[in-house]
């Protein structure tokens, strides 16, 4: 019974938002900005950028609230909204490129070991290419699959394809250096 009161309290909240309801705006706001403020992180590298991103987006979240039609995740809704205010501000302001690579192929991707810390690994990320950076966190962070990649990006499958492998190999080697680094080998 306590899962039916909750969906209830979160429709009743939605309900009282598109009414511009501050305080729901605001109980909404104050309940999803931690997470969405991480998944623009995982999309910006410059943590003002992603705040102000993570804004802009919550402004259309409210905009656009009258039409979310409860079917699925409230929180996947938002999230949605999050990423594409990141992919827009990313082509706006970086113009990004993919490169087009015809030999892709898949390689596996080891599991980063648990000596890295998540800073570690945010670091390596960040420091991808734009292109690999946006296509990696879809893919292995979000969980799109490469036609919905690539309708988002306007790009076509292979190059989505060809973007992670690009990634992978990227972080791979790098994991490999920080590794021999923090092993005092390099």
């Amino acid at each position: 019974m306590k899962v039916i009161n909750l969906h209830q309290e979160e429709r009743e909240l939605i309900e009282l938002a598109v009414e511009n309801n501050r305080h729901a705006q605001h109980k909404i706001y104050s309940k999803f900005s931690p997470k969405m403020l991480s998944v623009c992180r995982q999309y910006i590298k410059d943590l003002h950028e992603a705040e102000d991103i993570m804004i802009t987006a919550f402004m259309k979240v409210f905009t656009n609230l009258k039409n979310f039609k409860h079917e699925g995740s409230f929180e996947g809704w938002i999230r949605r909204i999050m990423i594409n205010e990141c992919i827009s501000f990313i082509r706006v302001q970086k113009k990004v490129k993919f490169i087009e690579d015809e030999n892709y192929f898949e390689e596996s991707f080891n599991n980063i070991e648990s000596q890295f810390s998540v800073d570690d690994i945010q670091f390596l990320i960040d420091n991808l290419p734009d292109g690999y950076k946006m296509v990696f966190n879809l893919y292995a962070i979000e969980g799109y699959k490469h036609q919905e990649i690539a309708t988002m990006l306007g790009i076509n499958e292979g190059t989505s394809k060809s973007q992670l492998s690009h990634a992978r190999k990227v972080l791979q080697e790098n994991i490999s250096k920080l590794k021999n680094y923090e092993n005092g080998t390099e």
